[in-house]
């Protein structure tokens, strides 16, 4: 699913907020078209170890056009 559909899209990503907690990071961002979204990321020795982002998948395939998934009934 994510190569399909960022293979189809142009991804720009706009930094709005980063946040720490000890080991842990989360960074907000946007895109010029208004989708938004976050990332969390546990970080051991300087290295990312973990990684967990949230973003609305219809807002992202409708802002670019692209098709949407059949619902089955």
């Amino acid at each position: 699913m994510f190569a399909a559909d960022f293979a189809a899209a142009k991804m720009v990503c706009i930094v709005e907020n980063i946040f720490q907690d000890g080991d842990w990071a989360m960074l907000e961002w946007r895109d010029p078209l208004g989708l938004r979204g976050c990332g969390f990321f546990h970080i051991v020795d300087d290295k990312i170890v973990f990684q967990r982002g949230y973003w609305d998948r219809l807002s992202f395939l409708k802002a670019h056009g692209l098709p949407l998934p059949e619902v089955g009934p």
